[in-house]
């Protein structure tokens, strides 16, 4: 009788992930660094243009968004510093991870 119960069990759950709705929880963009501004703080937004086309947009970040530069994990102070400091700006990438949910930003990469 377990055996059947347990069947049962799995059939439903495989009918229910089939028929669950798909949603997008997170959009990655990636903008040159000329085309990005670095957050303030720690509870206020960076700006980017997400496409070349588009008009700049500007998402919240919280004390929990991760900043890197050159995958290394810093802190949004020495994000900044790096940043502010970089050259070629064209030619250089950022990687905006956007929780469109909680319209926050989770994490912000930069490849100096």
């Amino acid at each position: 009788m377990n055996i059947k119960t347990l069947v049962t069990v799995t059939l439903i759950c495989l009918g229910m992930s089939a028929t669950a709705e798909d949603r997008i929880l997170s959009v990655a963009y990636e903008v040159a660094l000329s085309d990005f501004s670095a957050p303030v703080t720690a509870h206020g937004g960076a700006s980017f243009k997400p496409c070349e086309e588009c008009d700049r947009i500007i998402v919240r970040v919280t004390p929990a968004t991760r900043y890197s530069v050159n995958n290394k994990t810093v802190r949004l102070e020495d994000f900044r510093k790096a940043v502010k400091q970089a050259d070629d700006r064209d030619e250089k990438g950022v990687i905006v991870l956007h929780h469109l949910e909680s319209d926050t930003i989770k994490s912000i990469k930069v490849f100096i």
